[in-house]
């Protein structure tokens, strides 16, 4: 069984892009696996998470 976890980019203006890559390299080394990422019409990017719930 897999779970899922939605990430949105934090609403800062300065290193915002890094913050949001460290965030998704600490769910990375729980075993999380990015499947989807996308920004919308106002630039806010999210992040689709997924791994194992077994794990």
């Amino acid at each position: 069984m897999k779970e899922y976890k939605f990430l949105k980019q934090k609403a800062s203006w300065s290193k915002s892009q890094d913050k949001f890559e460290d965030e998704i390299n600490t769910y990375a080394k729980q075993g999380w696996r990015v499947i989807n990422i996308y920004a919308n019409t106002s630039g806010v990017v999210y992040a689709l998470l997924e791994k194992d719930k077994n794990r």
